[in-house]
């Protein structure tokens, strides 16, 4: 079974779609099979990766009310390995269709499992609140990626979000984990930058992820020619972070990615489709060795941001 981990963080304007779309986009270059699954009614995950509303058909809102398998919802991208299940407008009026249903936060956790032996990742785009979309996205997740942005107001908020974990836990889904607390829209110009990164670090400890994502202008024009940052330029310092962040959270899932490949047979280099030269060739600025800004950990979490 592939790892299921939620981009989530109630707070706009965070880089989360952004760390949706090229997280995945990284972890397929890396040849591991990915869904980016995008369940914001604003579907910018879904623009972003080069899907227009009107070239879907079944999406994640037929899906929720139970219109189509999960399996039939599934799109290509131009990226090798990675597939794309998509948003649509009518998402909007998915938590009003839901209200009535019983066990309606699991609606997604009974949906993935149809499809997620296909991937070694399935990488949730949430949307900016904690409502039942969100609610389904961390019942059915393993883990929860929590961006947050290194400016003044970084941790408003992030309390209220813990909180739901922690009542997701107790009551919803006992294994779901804290993948870890990435730092994004990183200025190196800013001495704001380096004293936000040192408070979320005492807060969050070793949770914090070693790679920080820097502002730059090509993983902001990106989304705009519906490229993850890796076909729009490989070379380019945003691509090259969510690489380094793939690689990280690669190395801390060795255990997990050893059992499910041994489980589903994805180790087998006949199980995945090949690309093609071309992709390969763009690919290969991303897929070698990047370098990270990296800071020392601190203390571990305080209280009130323990899980």
């Amino acid at each position: 079974m592939g790892k299921v981990i939620a981009i989530a963080n109630q707070k706009g304007g965070v880089g989360k779609t952004t760390t949706a779309i090229n997280l995945a986009a990284s972890l397929a270059a890396t040849e591991h099979p990915t869904l980016l699954l995008d369940i914001d009614p604003q579907a910018n995950c879904t623009s972003g990766i080069g899907i227009e509303s009107d070239e879907v058909g079944p999406s994640i809102y037929e899906v929720l009310i139970g219109e189509v398998d999960a399996s039939e919802a599934i799109m290509t991208t131009e990226m090798p390995f990675l597939d794309m299940m998509p948003s649509h407008i009518n998402l909007v009026g998915a938590e009003i269709e839901i209200i009535d249903e019983t066990q309606r936060e699991q609606l997604l956790s009974e949906a993935l499992p149809r499809v997620r032996r296909k991937y070694d990742f399935v990488v949730i785009d949430c949307p900016p609140s904690l409502g039942l979309l969100t609610l389904n996205s961390l019942t059915a997740a393993d883990s929860v990626l929590i961006p947050v942005q290194a400016e003044y107001f970084a941790l408003e908020g992030l309390g209220q979000l813990l909180n739901t974990i922690k009542i997701v836990r107790q009551h919803l889904n006992p294994e779901l984990e804290i993948e870890g607390v990435l730092m994004t829209m990183f200025d190196t110009r800013l001495r704001l930058s380096n004293q936000v990164a040192d408070e979320v670090r005492r807060y969050f400890g070793e949770r914090v992820f070693e790679t920080i994502v820097k502002r730059n202008v090509r993983l902001s024009e990106a989304p705009s020619f519906g490229k993850p940052a890796l076909l729009y330029e490989a070379s380019s310092t945003g691509a090259q972070n969510y690489m380094a962040l793939a690689r990280e959270i690669l190395g801390n899932n060795e255990e997990y990615l050893g059992s499910s490949l041994g489980e589903n047979g994805l180790g087998d280099a006949d199980s995945v489709e090949t690309p093609a030269t071309d992709d390969q060739e763009r690919l290969s600025d991303a897929i070698g060795e990047s370098s990270s800004d990296s800071e020392e950990e601190s203390t571990t979490p305080a209280d009130e941001f323990s899980i």
